[in-house]
């Protein structure tokens, strides 16, 4: 049986992190290396061990390099400051996320190059073809999106940056890729789909899955082994029950 409380509305793989939503507290799995030749780039535990299943498909190791992962708060405001001092207010505001707001402090996004001997840490190269593209096209079967596509910027804050894949786990990277929403366009989407009434339907393989929204108040549902449930960092959580019979 799954126990909740006030603080897991701030955790899970679908918080949302924003410039209106900021982190709370730190990340809740075990941190490891997303790539052993990288060790001092570090995810989740799961979210490493998905990216690498997904490189050993593409062999995507060989022609791809980890350039960010998990970052401090020290280390984030470290960045914004340097970026201030080197790319000015605009550039910054624009690639580099307010510390204390950035994605990087849950541990749950990478931002990946394509291996090169100069790699631009704030903008590493990641083009639309070649490998870069197989792993983007990809992404979401193992879980990830891309967190800011081109096109939504008024809707995340954040400029296009085709490199920076945010974990979210499997169905819901499938469902935003599917429907090309973000991850904030998706917490709204959920709200429509409440705990109780009606859950949204998909799948996940042969399995079917229901997804379905509750607040923190009043009294949570029950859960049990067959289902996951994140906080959105806002005011809710998101249930995933993964049912035992096959997709209908």
């Amino acid at each position: 049986m799954l126990t909740l409380n006030e603080q897991s509305v701030h955790t899970g793989n679908l918080i949302l992190v924003n410039a209106s939503h900021g982190i709370q507290g730190t990340p809740k799995d075990v941190l490891v290396p997303a790539c052993g030749r990288f060790p001092e780039i570090l995810l989740q535990r799961c979210a490493a061990a998905l990216l690498n299943e997904l490189m050993k498909e593409i062999n995507g190791w060989e022609y791809i390099v980890p350039v960010s992962g998990y970052r401090s708060q020290e280390e984030q405001q470290r960045i914004w400051d340097d970026s201030l001092r080197e790319n000015g207010v605009e550039f910054t505001k624009k690639y580099v996320a307010v510390p204390g707001h950035s994605e990087h402090q849950t541990g749950l996004a990478i931002d990946l190059g394509l291996k090169a001997e100069h790699i631009d840490f704030i903008r590493p190269d990641f083009p639309y073809s070649g490998i870069c593209q197989t792993f983007r096209e990809r992404a979401a079967k193992y879980g990830f999106i891309l967190r800011y596509p081109e096109g939504k910027e008024k809707i995340t804050g954040i400029g296009h940056e085709p490199w920076h894949f945010r974990y979210v786990g499997t169905p819901h990277a499938q469902v935003m890729a599917e429907a090309d929403l973000t991850l904030e366009e998706y917490i709204q989407f959920i709200r429509q789909f409440p705990h109780g009434s009606r859950p949204y339907l998909t799948k996940s393989g042969s399995r079917r899955v229901c997804i379905s929204y509750f607040s923190t108040f009043p009294e949570k549902p029950a859960l049990d082994s067959t289902c996951t449930v994140s906080g959105d960092n806002i005011d809710g959580f998101i249930l995933t029950d993964y049912m035992k019979e096959g997709f209908l």
